[in-house]
């Protein structure tokens, strides 16, 4: 965290750091000693005022949910290395779950089905794109389906460039079972 702060530019132009004020968000699933280290890291580069929320709090508040009324709503967030899941009732969490399967998995389960089914190889950025324009978790949209998106890359045989069409229903397919394990968490 250090790292990162010390690395932010309007920071770096001044003669002396300036106490921050940091609102830090952290997993749900965090034991008190992670907690305290990651409280620590933010007032060891000046950290003045240092809050912790957890992601799924925080992303129930991003998209707007009144977090305070006495009832109860699922996030699910899904993040590049966890998944978090909390049901959130009267500004708390009244229970919750971290998983292992997230986003990047995701990128991981695109990029081995495209080089399995199309031997088409794509990299990280590529599987990215594929993810964004077609990503689905269901295989029958029927209103707002995504068109079919064109993949270019080298053959995983010949090395010569190639472009292969990639519908969301095919996505929806590679995607099925990590999306099958967070589903089952849920």
């Amino acid at each position: 965290i250090s790292l990162f702060i010390r690395s932010i530019p309007a920071l770096k132009k001044k003669i002396y750091t300036p106490s921050l004020r940091m609102v830090v968000c952290i997993p749900s699933g965090i034991t008190e000693v992670e907690m305290r280290a990651v409280k620590e890291s933010c007032e060891r580069v000046n950290g003045k005022e240092v809050y912790l929320i957890h992601e799924p709090m925080a992303a129930a508040i991003g998209i707007g949910i009144d977090i305070m009324q006495p009832k109860g709503n699922m996030i699910v967030d899904i993040g590049g290395g966890t998944t978090e899941i909390a049901v959130i009732s009267l500004g708390g969490i009244v229970c919750n779950r971290s998983i292992r399967i997230a986003g990047d998995d995701l990128t991981a389960d695109i990029m081995d089905y495209m080089g399995r089914q199309h031997n088409i190889k794509v990299g990280e950025r590529t599987a990215e794109l594929i993810k964004i324009n077609v990503g689905a978790a269901l295989t029958d949209l029927e209103e707002n389906a995504p068109e079919d998106y064109i993949v270019r890359g080298p053959n995983r045989m010949t090395a010569l460039p190639m472009e292969v069409p990639v519908s969301y229903q095919e996505i929806a397919h590679c995607l099925d079972k990590s999306i099958s394990k967070i589903e089952i968490a849920v």
